[in-house]
């Protein structure tokens, strides 16, 4: 079977798992936004808590992706959610922590401390001035925290179908058992091509947010 007969024969069920694995890794990433920005609020107000908590951000992320997906299976299997979307959604979750808590923390930290001080000269509290001049000025910045997150855990979930949480790295995981080069070929190059297309909205949004006195002429 060519490449083309394959693509004709099994657009269905490759559409599936492509909408599969973007709703994973969004849930992961989305997930770790909600979390993570907070977090990154929280080293800004209280430095002492920066060092520990990127510390253990930077562990999670050098353990091996197949190692930590093996990781939640046990935990998970407790309350009967071993195999599935849990497991893979929280592994992914975890990975995507750093770059976007380093991220938060980074700009917050950077904001030139004359725009911090004309904020509380005008009578702003912290939490006034962060939701009205903090947080815009650092939404580009997060969002290439968020950029990292997305572009390398979209690889990463290919791992999820060691756990049976679906997505294009089923299309692998049966290339591979199969001796099926179109499989393979397909699942490699969707992964690759979701990986390219996000970095570029991505970076056009980010471009986009970014004040005009903060762009590069």
């Amino acid at each position: 079977m060519t490449l083309f007969n394959y693509l004709a024969s099994a657009w269905p069920e490759i559409l599936h798992l492509t909408i599969q694995h973007l709703m994973l890794v969004g849930s992961a990433v989305g997930l770790a936004i909600l979390v993570g920005v907070p977090l990154g609020i929280a080293m800004m107000r209280h430095r002492w808590l920066a060092s520990p908590m990127l510390g253990a951000a930077t562990v999670v992320l050098t353990l091996p992706s197949i190692a930590l997906f093996g990781l939640m299976i046990p935990l998970f299997s407790r309350f009967g959610l071993g195999l599935g979307p849990l497991p893979a959604i929280t592994a992914v979750f975890l990975y995507s922590l750093l770059p976007i808590m380093r991220n938060t923390y980074l700009a917050l930290d950077g904001i030139e401390h004359g725009i911090k001080e004309a904020g509380t000269g005008i009578g702003m509290t912290f939490w006034q001035r962060l939701r009205l001049v903090d947080l815009p000025l650092s939404v580009p910045v997060i969002l290439g925290g968020v950029r990292t997150a997305v572009v390398m855990n979209i690889g990463v979930m290919a791992v999820a179908a060691i756990v049976g949480a679906g997505g294009l790295g089923v299309l692998i995981l049966h290339a591979i058992s199969q001796s099926n080069m179109q499989k393979l070929v397909v699942g490699a190059l969707l992964i690759s091509l979701l990986a390219i297309g996000a970095d570029l909205l991505l970076q056009g949004l980010q471009r986009l947010l970014t004040p005009k006195g903060m762009q590069k002429s």
